[in-house]
């Protein structure tokens, strides 16, 4: 997936030296060379990450991120701040901006592709998020449109995995007024407690003892009740080349060694802000969606609420200029399952079959029964290789157990796939989904239990 940046400097020199950087991987590029020409890009484009010098005539960098952040339409992009200040004031001043994180001048290649990419991912999620309460209409569009500043951030639920309680009691001691901190000195002990916490945050010490602090930050992204909980990592300057790859893995922030007390006060403050604010929001779209674009067997959205999510979702990737796949299933043979074993069994089969197409796709990607047997994938940012990849992965997870829906001996159920993807200019959903279906009469015709893409 490729990313538009934002890169605001009066310094030409400084643009292109970024630019280049960035081109060079892919990334789509705008350029501002003032604070009120990058709020008004902000604005009116679709804009992924902002790269934000700090030192600029009239309008410093400070004033640009809280301008960006106090807005609705811009709240939600992710703004790293370069800059050559290096004191801990200047960079609590930022994150009290809004800022989500800092590089300093001259820019680390490997820690700005990193910070990069990193922070994409999180807005890919949350734009995906706004899309879907905007879908919903009135109630969970209003919350949607909330900024994160309207989030209160105390009392924060933390978990601080360090092996020394002495050196973890003197972090609790600047936390501990604020927020309610759970000092964890066993790191094996990590995915149980997050199991039953009810954590909004974990701090990770990167000098933990016995153990990877990697696998500890990978762990926790791999249990499911705790894979949106931002991770912060404290590290030691020898620490850099691991904190780089942690944020690769999906680490949410760093802080380095000595601490200074407000700044770790303000990047907690940024981290629990922006959970409670992506907690609200899936809130939201689940005690607001009215029942009528809820399948209420399954519990996928339905058909009507699919047409308009990738109406939604098609404009975006033709405005921009992205990929976008669309999966169509057909579960094989499933009339003779509500012949010979009677409807409850065939609902049964359905509700299962939902929850593991659910189980087997991405966060981004969304699911909804298309009628009957059928069922209906949109992925966005999703190419050839990625999309039959998931759709493999589907079918393996049908065919590959049998469903225990009551009786005897489990079922054998497979399904059939059909792909298309968003390849002319004047595609409409009709077109796309017209292709995924032909591409499914094809797996049909061909044996079944088999994914074809759309030749198209």
């Amino acid at each position: 997936m490729t990313a538009r940046v934002l890169i605001v400097d009066d310094i030409p020199t400084n643009v292109k030296l970024l630019e280049a950087r960035l081109l060079a991987e892919y990334f789509e590029v705008a350029t501002a060379a003032s604070g009120p020409e990058a709020i008004a890009i902000c604005r009116s484009r679709d804009i992924d990450i902002v790269l934000l010098d700090v030192m600029m005539p009239g309008m410093d960098g400070f004033e640009v991120s809280q301008i960006l952040k106090r807005d609705t339409a811009t709240a939600h992009i992710p703004i790293v701040m370069i800059t050559a200040l290096d004191q801990p004031s200047d960079r609590v001043k930022g994150l009290e901006a809004g800022a989500d994180d800092f590089l300093t001048k001259p820019v680390d290649d490997i820690q700005l592709l990193a910070r990069v990419r990193s922070l994409t991912r999180l807005k890919t999620l949350s734009d995906e998020l706004r899309a879907r309460a905007r879908t919903s209409h009135e109630i969970a569009f209003e919350d949607a449109s909330r900024t994160e500043y309207g989030i209160g951030v105390d009392h924060g639920r933390i978990l601080l995995v360090d092996t020394d309680h002495n050196r973890a009691a003197r972090l609790q001691s600047y936390l501990r007024d604020i927020h309610d901190v759970t000092i964890l000195t066993e790191p094996s002990d990590t995915v149980l407690q997050m199991a039953g916490g009810g954590f909004e945050l974990v701090i990770v010490s990167m000098a933990i003892e016995g153990v990877d602090p990697l696998r500890i930050c990978s762990q926790i992204r791999n249990l499911d009740q705790a894979r949106a909980v931002p991770i912060i990592l404290v590290a030691d300057e020898h620490d850099r080349p691991k904190v780089v790859k942690a944020l690769d893995l999906g680490v949410n922030d760093f802080i380095m060694r000595p601490l200074e007390r407000h700044e770790l006060v303000a990047r907690v403050r940024t981290q629990i802000r922006r959970q409670r604010y992506t907690a609200e929001l899936r809130e939201s779209l689940n005690s607001t969606m009215a029942m009528a674009v809820i399948d209420e067997l399954t519990g996928l959205y339905n058909r009507r609420y699919f047409e308009r999510h990738m109406a939604m979702v098609l404009a975006k990737a033709q405005t921009q200029n992205r990929d976008m796949a669309v999966m169509l299933l057909d579960i094989d043979f499933f009339k003779p399952v509500n012949d010979t074993h009677g409807h409850d069994v065939g609902d049964a089969v359905l509700r299962e079959f939902a929850a593991r197409l659910q189980r087997n796709i991405r966060g981004v990607d969304l699911a909804c029964r298309y009628g009957g047997e059928e069922f209906v994938v949109v992925m966005p940012d999703t190419d050839l290789r990625q999309a039959e990849s998931i759709a493999e992965r589907v079918r393996g997870a049908i065919a590959d157990e049998g469903f225990a829906v009551g009786l005897d001996r489990p079922l054998s159920i497979t399904v059939s796939v059909g792909l298309a993807f968003n390849a002319f200019e004047n595609d409409t959903s009709e077109t796309i989904i017209k292709r995924a279906d032909i591409a499914l009469y094809h797996a049909k015709r061909t044996g079944r239990n088999r994914v074809v893409a759309d030749a198209a």
